[in-house]
């Protein structure tokens, strides 16, 4: 699109940080002495839980060894919003300076992203209640109501960005209808918001190894111009390394200024030349 193509999988990431918060959840279950007697850990899928459901309710004949295992978590990623309140100057600029033993003398930069509020939904299937709710114990306590993890987003220039996940909701549904051939299955919804970034192509640029201001003074600043100015001053600044890597301000001890790379350990060299 607009003549570039770029891939920062930033969608990617942020399915699998979500998907990360919840992927080591564990739950027991106690006899009637309150022993423990069963540990399991509870298993988590990307998809909607409707699959899950068809699945679940796809062998009312019992017929098959195995159905899906409940407890069990699935999350999907639903929709996007734009979140014109986050929204920084689009012309500020992320940069990182290229490494020593790097060929690519560039400075690469990135522009500010663009914040857009993604929605996921989650849902926790159990058989029982008991279940269900030794797994909310464990996902709320740490919402309040959001949770805020740090991302490299873009490692090209270590863009690191705080981002929120707010849960917004909570709900539970029962679908057991009480026939004997069907399966039980309680269910808790639960809404996220994450405060995300979509960043566009890094790009990169070249160090500026010279510069120069010209300057013109006058004894009159009401009414001076070009060319009743007679007195200028150039200013010029430039880097100086010598030939052994050691910074100098002496241009006659410096090499090309061309030749000098901007990880290379440099001093600056000015130069004033005036009355031209």
């Amino acid at each position: 699109m607009f003549g570039r193509t770029w891939n920062h999988d930033t969608l990617r990431k942020y399915v699998v940080l979500f998907g990360t918060l919840f992927n080591n959840i564990w739950i027991t279950r106690d006899s009637a002495s309150g022993e423990s007697i069963q540990t399991l850990k509870v298993p988590l899928s990307y998809g909607p839980k409707e699959k899950f459901l068809a699945r679940l309710e796809g062998n009312p004949g019992l017929s098959n060894k195995v159905g899906v295992v409940l407890p069990r978590i699935s999350f999907e990623m639903t929709s996007f919003t734009y979140d014109s309140e986050r929204k920084l100057n689009t012309l500020n600029r992320y940069y990182k300076q290229p490494t020593n033993n790097g060929t690519d003398d560039r400075i690469a930069y990135q522009y500010m992203p663009v914040p857009y509020n993604i929605t996921f939904q989650m849902s926790i299937m159990v058989k029982n209640a008991e279940d269900g709710t030794r797994i909310i114990e464990q996902i709320l306590p740490y919402f309040t109501p959001e949770w805020t993890a740090s991302v490299n987003l873009i490692p090209g220039i270590d863009a690191i960005m705080d981002i929120p996940i707010v849960l917004n909701d909570i709900n539970v549904t029962d679908t057991y209808e009480g026939r004997f051939e069907e399966r039980r299955a309680i269910i808790w919804d639960l809404t996220f918001t994450m405060k995300a970034y979509i960043f566009g192509p890094t790009k990169k640029s070249g160090l500026i190894k010279f510069a120069q201001a010209n300057m013109r003074l006058t004894d009159s600043p009401t009414t001076a111009n070009a060319f009743t100015t007679a007195n200028t001053v150039v200013v010029t600044a430039k880097p100086g390394l010598t030939a052994q890597g050691e910074p100098t301000s002496n241009a006659a001890l410096s090499i090309d200024y061309l030749e000098i790379k901007s990880t290379d350990d440099y001093g600056f060299i000015n130069d004033f030349i005036e009355n031209i």
